[in-house]
């Protein structure tokens, strides 16, 4: 004896999506959309700053030489014809800014390694490079 079945079991081939279902993926796509294009303009202006920067200083080593003088080494990448400028400043040992100074980089080298002195108006014990930009 066998039985026949007249009907398709339900929900194995598929089934019609509701109104609901229908709004939820058109959601799902539109923010996976949004996401990708929010994600791409991100990268686009991270790169955009780091290759529009065309100078770049590092501070290799300070030297607090006298109570109202310090003395610093720079290195600065740029463009071979291109010139800018770096701000350094001293700091006192409260954290208070006892000094500063905008060095000028017009070499025609790529690479430029410099030492500057910086007058301070009281001792320093610490120098940091504020940061680079072009002229």
């Amino acid at each position: 004896m066998s039985a026949v079945r007249e009907d398709l079991p339900e929900g194995r081939y598929g089934r019609a999506r509701s109104a609901d279902e229908q709004t939820d993926r058109r959601l799902k796509i539109t923010g996976g959309v949004l996401g990708v294009l929010f994600l791409a303009m991100i990268v686009w202006f991270g790169w955009s700053h780091v290759t529009g920067t065309a100078i770049s200083g590092e501070m290799i080593k300070f030297d607090v030489s006298a109570a109202t003088q310090a003395k610093v080494h720079l290195e600065v990448h740029k463009d071979r014809e291109g010139s800018g400028y770096c701000t350094v400043r001293a700091l006192a040992e409260d954290g208070s800014e006892v000094g500063r100074k905008d060095a000028l980089f017009d070499q025609d080298a790529a690479r430029v390694d410099q030492v500057i002195s910086l007058r301070t108006t009281s001792q320093a014990t610490a120098v940091e490079l504020v940061g680079c930009s072009p002229a």
